[in-house]
């Protein structure tokens, strides 16, 4: 790809709005309904976007799900009974806290929330608001459902149905306390202004778990050594009442000592910091942000926001609450039924504490292609430096010498892998093109079939960050593709070395 074929900003500090551009162009997001203008908060994942976005999740319940034995997943619908928001407090804590308002010097619009009507100033101009024709919006969608048409709501997140079917989830799984219940679902929220692409959303998805506990069990059985070294830059609460936001690096094990959180809530934090780690994302632009007790929600008594440094400013893309006994007792008292659960540890009957870690999926997406993206001036095209495991394509098969023979042997080559992966064929254009698209995408590693792969029964792998090339025996090709993916060996020793002629 020329530098004239891309709009998107070539050098310097790359932009939200140049990513969405090249985004669009590549497949990975479209806004939604966009022959009709698109609808603002709305978006639609591509091809390419929604493998990326696959395998993020894929990812996600792998690590927190599948790994260890005290995990289950469920899957809650969308739409649950009304009183279930009122349980959570939802209605009367989050559905009438927004108000839009416009300023009466530049009439820039903007969202205030409840407890700031009539003491803020114009963040635009620094102009008066016009606080007389404040507009409440709700911030839950309603929508109507059966012949009596009942009015219901779409959740505004995933976290009440594993409330709702905690015992439920147990009694068939006969788990012990401490397990947790996760799932990864859509969630819709009436956002007064969407912005900053795929960041604030009317629809999006939310990964999480409610982890259940004894309340009197403080003790993390799972909290190890490696958890405490975990390195962080904090900005706690009492730098952020002083009107501060200096950062300063601990690790998890002192924030322990100075009895910020308990050993449940340090364990799951630092999973959060290593979930990360695993996926490749870089650590340096992740800040662990405290909620002074000014700001804490209706349900916790301490939270965590992970905020992310992206092109428009550091922003929360995920979170880390103690609920405490909050939405369980609640649900109790509003639907009258019981949620104890029997502890054989203790022998008696308890409603159990919660720590919920939470991540907004089309953020860690985001945040992917923001650490990803580079502009390379020396092969004059994007690069995508994806962790293997998430790109969307994971490899791609190029015959480059004309004839039936050799795209016979490309064919097979690749059905032989789509077996695993998702795998492209890509026989047009020149060699160089085919690098550049496929780098642009993502793709860890090219497989070229020449002249010499019909004879030697091997091919070259050529890898996207380094543009080193190998050479691989056809019958070990899947093998080794297996073990760079999961980087289980290092590019230079999977294969004998070969000169680079085409970067």
């Amino acid at each position: 790809m020329k530098k004239s074929e891309s709009s998107e900003k070539k050098e310097g500090k790359l932009t939200i709005d140049e990513l969405a551009a090249f985004c669009k162009r590549k497949g990975f997001v479209f806004r939604s309904s966009e022959i009709y203008g698109g609808l603002s908060g709305f978006w639609d994942f591509g091809p390419l976007g929604i493998e990326l976005f696959n395998n993020l999740k894929n990812e996600w319940w792998n690590y927190f799900v599948h790994r260890g034995d005290y995990m289950l997943g469920i899957d809650a619908s969308i739409i649950s009974h009304p009183k279930t928001w009122k349980a959570s407090g939802h209605i009367a804590n989050f559905n009438v806290n927004d108000y839009l308002v416009a300023c009466k010097k530049c009439k820039k619009s903007g969202k205030i929330d409840k407890p700031n009507l009539g003491k803020i100033k114009c963040s635009n101009c620094g102009g008066e608001y016009d606080w007389e024709h404040a507009k409440m919006v709700e911030q839950m969608f309603k929508t109507r459902v059966g012949s009596d048409q009942t009015e219901v709501y779409l959740r505004g997140e995933t976290a009440q149905g594993m409330f709702m079917d905690f015992k439920l989830v147990q009694e068939t799984s006969r788990k012990k306390l401490p397990f947790g219940i996760a799932q990864i679902g859509r969630c819709f929220r009436n956002e007064i202004a969407p912005r900053d692409f795929l960041f604030r959303c009317r629809e999006f998805h939310i990964a999480e778990f409610e982890f259940f506990i004894n309340p009197s069990e403080m003790k993390c059985s799972l909290l190890d050594a490696e958890h405490l070294k975990v390195k962080v830059r904090l900005l706690d609460a009492e730098t952020q009442e002083k009107g501060k936001d200096n950062l300063r690096e601990t690790t998890i094990g002192k924030m322990l000592s100075e009895k910020r959180f308990d050993e449940w809530h340090a364990y799951w934090l630092a999973e959060q910091i290593l979930f990360y780690k695993g996926l490749g994302l870089n650590l340096d632009k992740i800040k662990i942000r405290e909620h002074m007790k000014s700001e804490l929600s209706h349900y916790s008594s301490a939270t965590f926001d992970l905020d992310y440094e992206f092109p428009f400013g550091s922003q929360e893309i995920a979170g880390n609450a103690n609920r405490g006994q909050y939405d369980l007792g609640q649900h109790m008292k509003e639907s009258k039924q019981s949620l104890e659960l029997f502890d054989e540890a203790t022998g008696k009957k308890v409603v159990p504490r919660v720590i919920e870690p939470t991540f907004g999926m089309e953020r860690m997406f985001l945040a992917a292609l923001v650490d990803a993206y580079e502009f390379d001036s020396k092969r004059e095209n994007v690069i995508l430096h994806l962790n293997p495991r998430i790109a969307p394509i994971k490899a791609a098969v190029f015959p480059i010498v004309k004839g039936e023979h050799y795209e016979k042997l490309a064919e097979e080559i690749l059905k032989d892998l789509k077996k695993e992966w998702n795998v492209a064929y890509d026989e047009s254009g020149s060699i160089g093109k085919r690098y550049a698209r496929n780098d642009e995408s993502g793709t860890p590693y090219c497989i070229t079939i020449d002249e010499e792969s019909a004879k030697k029964k091997d091919v070259t792998i050529r890898d996207r960050d380094t543009t080193k090339q190998i050479r691989v025996k056809i019958a070990d090709l899947r093998d080794t593709l297996r073990k760079l993916i999961n980087s289980e060996i290092q590019f230079e020793k999977a294969g004998k070395i070969v000169e680079t002629r085409i970067k």
